[in-house]
C-alpha cells in the first residue's frame, strides 16, 4: 500500500471517531504542554537570577560561611555557620594580603521593624557600610550622605533607608536629621537611596542599612558575619583574589584539606553557574515527574486503538481478502497512533507556549519583577520526538494484534 492511501486511510479512519479522537489525545496533550510550560518558565527564572547576579559586578567575590552548599542540609550549615568574626575580617583587610583589594565589608542581618511618630515599617534590616553598597550596586542617594568605615569603628546609631521605608515614615517630608526607632532603638537618618527596585534578590526600596558595629551591639546581631562581600580593582583579578582569601582563611583556621573548609568564597561566575545548575536539575526532576503522565496517554492510546481493532474486525477480514497484506494493517494501524500522539504533541507544545506566556505575564504584574518568556526550542523538539515515540510504543501491540487477524474469522465478526 502506497504511503498517500495509508495516510489517507489513516486520516479518514481517526475523523470518522473525532471525539474518541480528540479524547485519545488529551492525556499526549497534558504532558506535553506540561513539559513546554516547565522548560519555558524554568529558563525564564534561569534568566531572571542570572541578571540579578549581574548586578553584583564581575569584579567582586562573597565570602560565606560553612561549606559550600551542594544540598538542602549544606544550606542550613551556611546559614548557622560562625565561622567569619572580626579576626577573619582583619586578616582579608591586611595591608597586601589580597591581590588587588579595594573593599571588604561584612554584613549581618537583623529582623524587626523601623518606627517614626505612630507610622511603622518592616523593613529589610542590613549592618553594612552604605558607601561599599553604593559603590558595588551603583547606587545614589536622594538626599543626604552615606556612612562608612569610620561610623563602623565609633558604633554610630546612624541609618541610610530605601524610598519606600522613607515614603511611609516621612510621606513628602525630608527624612535627613530625623531620628528612627530601630527595634526600639533610636537612630540618625542620614541619607535615602533613590528608587532601584529589585538588586541581587531583594528590594532596595525596602532597605535600611546601618554599620554592622552597630547592629551587633544594639540590635541583637550576631556575632559572627552571615558573609564577608570583596571587591578587587579588576575582573581579571578575581581569581588570584580568591585563592589569597582562601589561603589566608585556611591559615586561621588551621585547615590542611581544602575539602574540610568551613567556608566557600563566590565569584559572579561561579554564582551563576551555580544557579543554573541548580535551576537546571530541579526543572529536569519536574519533567521527569510530568513524564508519568505520558505513560497513562500513552496507555490511553493503546486502549482505544484495541477497541478500535476489535470493531473493525470486519474491516481487518475485507481488506485482507481484497489482497492488502499483513504489513499493511500494521501500517496503517501504527500510523493510527502516531498521528494520534503527534497531534496531541502539536495541541500540547501550541498549549504549553500560551500558558508559559501567560504564566511570565502573571509572574511580572503580580511579583513587579521583569519575567523573560524564554522559547523553550529544545523542549519543543524533545516534545515531538517523544510523542511520537509514545505513539510506536503503544501502538505496535495493537497494529500487531490487528494485523495477525484471521482474513476467514474476522469477515464472519459481528
Amino acid at each position: 500500500m502506497k504511503v498517500y492511501y495509508l495516510l489517507k486511510t489513516s486520516l479518514l479512519s481517526l475523523a470518522a471517531h473525532k471525539f474518541r479522537s480528540f479524547l485519545t489525545i488529551l492525556g499526549i496533550l497534558i504532558g506535553i504542554s506540561s513539559i513546554v510550560l516547565i522548560s519555558a518558565l524554568g529558563k525564564g527564572a534561569q534568566e531572571l537570577i542570572v541578571q540579578e547576579l549581574s548586578g553584583l559586578g564581575a569584579e567582586t567575590l562573597i565570602v560565606r560561611p560553612g561549606k559550600e552548599p551542594k544540598g538542602p542540609s549544606d544550606f542550613a550549615q551556611v546559614l548557622f555557620s560562625n565561622s567569619l568574626k572580626e579576626r577573619e575580617l582583619k586578616a582579608i583587610r591586611r595591608e597586601g594580603a589580597v591581590t588587588g583589594l579595594v573593599l571588604a565589608e561584612p554584613e549581618v542581618i537583623v529582623t524587626g521593624s523601623v518606627a517614626y511618630k505612630g507610622e511603622t515599617f518592616r523593613p529589610l534590616i542590613v549592618g553594612f557600610s552604605a558607601e561599599a553598597m553604593i559603590d558595588i550596586l551603583k547606587m545614589k542617594l536622594s538626599e543626604g550622605k552615606p556612612f562608612g568605615e569610620k561610623e563602623a569603628k565609633e558604633r554610630k546609631r546612624v541609618a541610610v533607608i530605601g524610598w519606600r521605608v522613607k515614603k511611609e515614615l516621612f510621606g513628602n517630608l525630608s527624612a535627613v536629621g530625623k531620628v528612627i526607632k530601630i527595634n526600639g532603638k533610636n537612630f540618625k537618618v542620614v541619607g535615602v537611596l533613590e528608587p532601584r527596585g529589585r538588586v541581587i534578590f531583594f528590594d532596595v526600596d525596602d532597605l535600611v542599612l546601618v554599620p554592622y558595629t552597630s547592629a551587633q551591639a544594639y540590635l541583637g546581631a550576631t556575632k559572627h558575619f552571615q558573609s564577608i562581600i570583596v571587591k578587587v580593582s579588576s575582573p581579571n583579578l578575581v581569581n588570584e583574589a580568591k585563592e589569597d582569601i582562601e589561603k589566608i582563611l585556611r591559615n586561621l583556621h588551621n585547615i590542611k584539606d581544602p575539602e574540610e573548609d568551613d567556608f566557600h568564597v563566590r565569584t559572579q561566575k561561579g554564582l551563576v553557574q551555580q544557579v543554573e545548575n541548580i535551576i537546571s536539575y530541579f526543572t529536569v526532576f519536574l519533567v521527569l515527574v510530568v513524564a508519568i503522565s505520558l505513560v497513562v496517554g500513552g496507555i490511553g492510546v493503546m486502549n482505544i486503538m484495541l477497541v478500535s481493532v476489535t470493531e473493525r474486525t470486519k474491516e481487518i477480514g475485507l481488506r485482507k481478502a481484497l489482497g492488502a497484506k499483513q504489513s499493511d494493517i500494521l501500517k496503517q494501524f501504527l500510523l493510527e497512533a502516531v498521528i494520534l500522539t503527534t497531534l496531541g504533541g502539536i495541541l500540547g507544545i501550541i498549549t504549553g507556549l500560551v500558558l508559559a506566556l501567560l504564566g511570565s505575564w502573571l509572574l511580572s504584574k503580580v511579583l513587579g519583577i521583569v519575567w523573560t518568556f524564554v522559547f523553550p526550542l529544545k523542549a519543543m523538539l524533545l516534545s515531538v520526538i517523544i510523542s511520537s515515540l509514545v505513539g510506536i510504543v503503544f501502538g505496535i501491540y495493537p497494529a500487531i494484534q490487528a494485523s495477525q487477524k484471521d482474513p476467514i474469522e474476522a469477515l464472519r465478526h459481528e
